[in-house]
Parts: C-alpha cells; sequence; structure tokens
C-alpha cells in the first residue's frame, strides 16, 4: 500500500484538537454534549479505520445510549474511548486477537473494567491486538493488520496497537491499554503518545489473568497528553485506591526538587540500541539536564538470567492456553486456529516444564532485586526499544515462533523488567526519526513511585519547544 500518514483531526466543535481533559471540559461546561463528542469520533473512525484497523468490536448502540441515558459523571463523564479486545466487557467478546477463541459476549465486568467505566469514559468498542498480547506489534494472521497513522506501512506496536493508532490518529482522545511486557509503553512509543505501566497492584485487575503466579499485567490508558494519562490514574483511585501506594492525586507539574537520572543506553539482553534511538535518549538527557537534573551512567539491576525466565514464564502461559483452552474459554474454543507463535511457545515450555519452580522463583525475586539495586538515583531512564518502529510484517502473525522470537527478544529487552518486579515506567514521544516517525524515551522509577515519573513527565512536555509533545496532523 502507499506509505503515508493518515489521520482523523477535524475542526469540528465537538472534538477539535484537543485532549481527553479538554474535552470532558467542555462537555462538563455545556458547550458540547457527550453525544456530540460521540458521533465525532463515529466519524472520525469511519474516516480513517478501513485502513488503520484499530477497532475489533463495535458498541456503537450501547455507547449511544450511555451517552443519551446517562448524566455524565466522573473526570471523564461523556468522552468517548476503548477497551482493548483481551479484558472482561460486559456484552462484548473477549478474543484477544486469537481466531481460536469464541466470539460469545462476556456476562459481566470485570473489576478493572468497572474501574475504567467509573472514570466516565464511554467505550465505543474494543480495540485490536495480537494473539494474546504476546508481541511488539497488532498483527493477527493472513495479513490482518493494525497500522501506524505516522506512517501506514509500519508497525502501531503491541499489544496495545489499537488503541494507540485510534488515539495517535485522533479518533479518539484516550483509550485502555494493557502491559504483561511492554504492551502500553511499546505502543505509545510507536505512534507518540504517552503511556505508564502503573506500580502492580495500583490498578485493578481481569479475571483473565487473576490466577498468575507472577502478577505481570498492569491496566492504564494511552493518551496525547501527560495531564490525560495522570487524571485518568487520579479518577481511578477514587474507585479503588490501594492503600500502600501513595496517591497520585493532584500532580499537575515538575517535581519539586532537582533529580539525579540514571541513564542506560544498550540493554544486557539485546544487540547495541541503533543510532536514532540512542540519540532520542541523549537528547533526552541533555535536556533534563538544562532543567537542572543530573544524569549519569547506570547499570541495570537485573539477573543474568532475566530474559530467558520471561521467555519461559510467557511460554508457560501458552501452553496453559493449548492445553486447557476449552476449560478456559468454553466449548468453542478452537486449538486448530491457534496462531505459530502461541503454539510455539508452549512447544518450548513443554521441553522446559522441569523449570518452572526456578523461573518463577526468580521473576518473584526480581523485585527484592531491582530494589535493592537501585541505588542511590531518582529514576532511571533509558530506550523503550532497541530500535525504530518496524515495518508491518517483521513481527508478522505467519511467521514461525523460532523466527518471530528472534526477532522479538532483541526488540522489546527493555520494556519486560518492569512487568516482572512490578515498577512503574513511562514512555514519552521525546525523539523522532529522520522522517518524522515517533521515537519513545523511558523513565523507571522504585515500585510505587508513579507520582514522580508524572511529575518529570510534565516537565519534559513543557519544555518541547512547542510546549506539548509533536501529533500526527501537524
Amino acid at each position: 500500500m502507499e506509505q503515508s500518514r493518515l489521520h482523523a483531526f477535524t475542526d469540528d466543535d465537538a472534538l477539535g484538537r484537543g485532549d481527553a481533559t479538554e474535552v470532558a471540559e467542555r462537555i462538563s461546561r455545556g458547550e458540547i454534549s457527550p453525544t456530540e463528542a460521540l458521533e465525532a469520533a463515529l466519524a472520525r473512525l469511519d474516516s480513517v479505520d478501513e485502513v488503520l484497523g484499530g477497532l475489533r468490536f463495535e458498541d456503537f448502540d450501547r455507547a449511544r445510549h450511555r451517552a443519551t441515558v446517562a448524566a455524565p459523571r466522573g473526570a471523564f463523564g461523556g468522552v468517548p474511548s476503548a477497551i482493548k479486545d483481551n479484558v472482561t466487557f460486559s456484552g462484548m467478546a473477549v478474543t484477544m486477537g486469537s481466531e481460536a477463541l469464541p466470539t460469545s459476549p462476556q456476562g459481566s465486568h470485570g473489576p478493572f473494567v468497572r474501574q475504567f467505566l467509573d472514570t466516565g469514559l464511554n467505550p465505543i468498542g474494543t480495540t485490536t491486538c495480537p494473539p494474546f498480547g504476546w508481541t511488539a506489534t497488532t498483527e493477527r494472521v493472513h495479513g490482518d493488520v493494525t497500522r501506524n497513522p505516522w506512517h501506514t506501512a509500519y508497525s502501531s506496536g503491541g499489544s496495545s496497537g489499537g488503541s494507540a493508532s485510534l488515539v495517535a490518529a485522533g479518533v479518539l482522545p484516550i483509550a485502555h491499554a494493557n502491559d504483561g511486557g511492554g504492551s502500553i509503553r511499546i505502543p505509545a512509543a510507536a505512534c507518540g503518545l504517552v503511556g505508564l505501566k502503573a506500580s502492580r497492584g495500583r490498578m485493578l485487575g481481569d479475571p483473565t489473568t487473576a490466577h498468575m503466579p507472577v502478577d505481570i499485567v498492569c491496566n492504564g490508558v494511552v493518551a496525547r497528553s501527560v495531564r490525560d494519562v495522570a487524571r485518568f490514574f487520579e479518577a481511578a483511585e477514587r474507585t479503588h485506591k490501594n492503600p500502600a501506594m501513595p496517591s497520585i492525586a493532584g500532580v499537575d507539574g515538575a517535581p519539586a526538587r532537582r533529580l539525579r537520572i540514571g541513564m542506560i543506553l544498550d540493554s544486557p539482553f539485546a544487540p547495541a540500541t541503533d543510532v536514532a534511538t540512542r540519540t532520542a535518549v541523549e537528547e533526552a538527557a541533555r535536556q533534563l539536564e538544562a532543567l537542572g537534573h543530573e544524569v549519569e551512567p547506570y547499570e541495570p539491576a537485573v539477573s543474568k538470567h532475566f530474559a530467558s525466565d520471561f521467555v519461559d514464564y510467557w511460554s508457560m502461559i501458552a501452553w496453559a492456553i493449548v492445553a486447557n483452552g476449552k476449560r478456559e474459554f468454553g466449548p468453542d474454543f478452537d486449538k486448530a486456529r491457534l496462531d505459530p507463535l502461541t503454539l510455539g511457545l508452549a512447544k518450548r515450555y513443554s521441553r522446559r516444564l522441569h523449570r518452572t519452580p526456578l523461573v518463577v522463583g526468580r521473576l518473584r525475586d526480581s523485585a527484592r532485586l531491582y530494589e535493592k539495586r537501585f541505588g542511590d538515583v531518582d529514576l532511571v531512564m533509558s530506550p523503550v526499544l532497541t530500535h525504530t518502529t518496524p515495518e508491518i510484517g517483521y513481527l508478522s502473525a505467519d511467521l514461525t515462533s523460532e523466527e518471530h522470537m528472534s526477532r522479538l527478544v532483541p526488540y522489546a529487552s527493555f520494556t519486560p523488567l518492569h512487568n516482572a518486579c512490578g515498577a512503574p515506567a513511562i514512555s514519552l514521544p521525546l525523539g523522532q526519526t529522520d522522517d518524522g516517525r515517533p521515537i519513545g524515551v523511558m523513565l523507571s522509577a522504585r515500585t510505587g513511585q508513579d507520582r514522580r515519573l508524572l511529575e518529570i513527565a510534565f516537565e519534559l512536555e513543557a519544555a518541547q519547544p512547542l510546549g506539548r509533545f509533536a501529533r500526527v496532523d501537524d
């Protein structure tokens, strides 16, 4: 297909070019109605999604009902949004990007979906993801792909690439995403968005991940502004506030003191970071130093076994899907329609099953190791990914499992640590390739210090030349 930039931003009176906070404020003031905001989003979806492929299942009728019947409530009352196709959303199918799962609707909301809806967001449907969220792109078998609005020949990242594609393109101001190995931060990096993988336990979970021996999945959002992300987590606290977590409420600007920030440029588990990505991190470091922060080299606190342990853990989950699919997903689960990567991971685990206690034990211990070795820095800065966003097909769902993993593991080697140890990390769109595609830079912190990440994100956002991050329609 023709390689091009594609967006749905218009000068309509409803969504305009504003973020979710601005749309919510306009609804609250009575300048626009929830119905007007919703219909603008649906019109935008219609204009671009045939190419982008970000929406999995429509929920237009119920969205219209919510917009017309229910009074706006919550921080984002009446703002159109979407929920990723891998959490329990009553009345909607959960296929997790796989052709093997049944399309029967769920009977009730999971805890996170209730928390999400309590913020007032109005989902228009569910967004695409790759099969079971294993990979760093949103491509499914037989060429069913989700494209990047910055350059439609390229990946939108994964696994929350459907949400990221629609938000970056201007269809929605904010959308659900979740992260089990980088799946918020990677699509945020690919699509020029802000994406926070919060501390473990800050958000409610979902039945689909409730029984994991190591809880690696965190729910959140992707958005075009730092304030939208901060406001979402603040609103979510009104439904569920983990007493072990410092509150995010009220964060809206720079940290009160100058910070000491450790910088990593290369992953210990991958080839050297490419030039464009390295440059983006180094330029962000210079920006932080210009703001008065101290940046110094940093050695990551990670076991030499971590990469293989994390892949073993994913393989264990894949094996459970293959072995227990009908019990977990119902009698219509069709093992014959599983994708090559899921089947390959499951086969890998069958050869390494004896390692399970060791793998689970070391991953559980990663939190202690991370906190112990964090050192005297306040934050750590690194790339999100080792190289710039690949073209569609580089991580195709039709590849053999071996070829897929040989490309995926060296590409996505920075993000999984935070899932295993439960620490927060945020992707910020601080760099660009020569042809204008976004490059994400990641900042991470000790567990519970999500607020500090948002504060530095506010400061960096304000320091950009235009006072905001680049947008696809600029």
